[in-house]
């Protein structure tokens, strides 16, 4: 109900049309958006742009969508409000397609005002463009671009920090924030949900293709999923080789990095076709090649990284921010594949930061499902800067799902029984007081892909745990010879998980009961 005791309704939220409106500058090439921003650049010594914002992370705690949280008048009043604004400045409008998959693919559109024209540049990119259709009455040019799906306004210099939401409608307004993280959200956020309304499930995560050789000299092929926070490892895993054997045709591909939907046929549509949204803070040449060759190529876009007025830029340093991010494009990310669609998967991995969890653990179909609920990891500060490296937990890792929790967690159950999907947690922090490093986490994915991993169920802690792992020591990550007191911190923390999952209405039982 509104504040005046009637039902509050929908606006309209027709766009201004980029074509007819004499104020918007419909898909301005990335050297106009440039252009347009020059006002707000630092150019780097690798000749690409950087900017810095005056809101750093999202604003979680500024956001509403209409399914889960009651939108009132004002609400809608909000939405009705920024497409208003935009009809009376200055305006660019870019359409990008996202995803490629047949049955799960959405023309997407972006209205940002003209000065603000990085956050379209940095957008932009990350997704790839949209083609007209068919020629058109049998001649050599495309017709019009289809009709945009999803509709984002930002109106960075709003006087309210607010994010409204209508997912039905396929619609976003941003107020009061520059911060780039917010524009590509805005549609990942309805990329997942219109996954869940197609009987599927929309992940954050990453995805990986790994082809392998096996003893009978054939190839075979291996679809991975990474659910994780960012800065858990998600994306550096993502993107790990996994040091296969390249002579013998062993490959690991990133397909994609953030967000995907597992469909009901096991197939996994990957999002962002053109470009990836990465943290830079701590980007090591060394150890991140790929990522750090990608960052410094002259095609990428900055944002809140230190860089100093002759260009030189500081990965190590946090300055603006913790959270510095780096648009890059995948053409120049070696790691990256062609395609971005998985044609099936058969690993999935939650990553964790829990200190009294092995390295990695083999998961039942429930297990995973309340694995999947309790998305145990730590605060990072692409969430909320404040609570940085606290304890938290995330359904599916995901901060931006939208309709009941509950039946995500059935969903998830539902397809990885259906699909025999094989399921892990994956500790990348500390097993008390043992660092568990790139080394070891890449180690255990690749030799869980080849099927080399022996198992057995650990007294200690109930869970199913590698015996033997070519190349690892496993004795070294023992938990109970890690973790001091171990029983009661271990009793404690399934006492908080099923709390935890009690919280959940729509929960199946048999998910509640399968705490680990």
């Amino acid at each position: 109900m509104s504040e005046s005791g009637t039902t509050a309704q929908p606006p309209s939220t027709d766009p201004p049309d980029p074509v007819e409106a004499e104020n918007v500058e419909h898909d301005p090439s990335p050297e106009r958006l440039r252009e347009l921003s020059a006002h707000l650049e630092t150019t780097t010594e690798f000749g690409s742009p950087s900017y810095v914002s005056d809101q750093r992370s999202r604003n979680a705690d500024r956001t509403k969508n209409a399914v889960d949280d009651g939108f009132d008048a004002t609400d809608y009043a909000r939405v009705e409000e920024a497409f208003a604004r935009a009809a009376d400045r200055e305006m660019v409008c870019v359409d990008r397609r996202m995803g490629r998959h047949p049955d799960h693919s959405y023309v997407c559109r972006l209205y940002v005002p003209s000065e603000y024209g990085r956050i379209a540049l940095a957008w932009a990119k990350l997704f790839e463009p949209v083609d007209g259709d068919e020629p058109v009455d049998g001649g050599d040019e495309a017709g019009p671009a289809p009709d945009p799906d999803f509709v984002t306004v930002q109106l960075p210099d709003a006087e309210e920090v607010a994010v409204r939401v209508l997912p039905d409608e396929g619609v976003t307004a941003v107020l009061g924030s520059d911060y780039t993280g917010e524009a590509k959200k805005s549609f990942l956020r309805l990329f997942m949900y219109y996954a869940k309304r197609k009987g599927g499930l929309g992940l954050h995560a990453g995805s990986k293709r790994v082809r392998l050789e096996t003893d009978a000299g054939e190839s075979a092929e291996v679809g991975q999923l990474f659910l994780g926070l960012s800065a858990t490892g998600k994306s550096t895993l993502t993107a790990h080789g996994l040091w296969l054997d390249e002579d013998a045709g062993e490959d690991a591909a990133m397909l994609q990095d953030d967000v995907c939907a597992l469909l009901p046929d096991g197939s996994v549509a990957g999002s962002e076709g053109n470009g990836l949204y990465i943290k830079t803070l701590g980007l090591d040449a060394d150890e991140q090649p790929a990522l750090h060759d990608a960052v410094t190529h002259e095609s990428a876009v900055l944002e809140n990284v230190d860089v100093a007025e002759d260009g030189t830029v500081d990965f190590d340093s946090d300055e603006h921010t913790a959270n510095g991010r780096a648009v890059i494009e995948r053409d120049h990310l070696s790691s990256a594949d062609e395609a971005i669609d998985l044609d099936g998967v058969d690993q999935v991995f939650f990553i964790t930061r829990n200190p009294v969890m092995p390295p990695v653990a083999k998961l039942s179909p429930e297990e995973a499902a309340a694995g999947f609920m309790l998305g145990e990891s730590v605060q990072t500060s692409a969430g909320d800067p404040s609570k940085a490296g606290e304890s938290i937990r995330v359904v599916g890792t995901n901060p931006f799902i939208v309709g009941s929790k509950g039946e995500e967690g059935n969903r998830f159950r539902e397809l990885a029984t259906r699909l025999d999907l094989d399921c892990y947690v994956l500790n990348t922090g500390h097993l008390g007081g043992r660092d568990v490093g790139v080394e070891q986490s890449v180690t255990l994915l690749r030799e869980i892909a080849r099927g080399t991993v022996a198992w057995t169920d650990d007294e200690a802690t109930g869970l199913t745990v590698p015996s033997e792992v070519p190349g690892l020591d496993v004795e070294a990550y023992d938990v109970a010879d890690n973790v001091e007191n171990l029983d009661e911190r271990l009793a404690t923390l399934r006492a908080e998980r099923r709390a935890h999952l009690d919280t959940f209405e729509d929960l199946d039982d048999e998910i509640r009961d399968a705490v680990y």
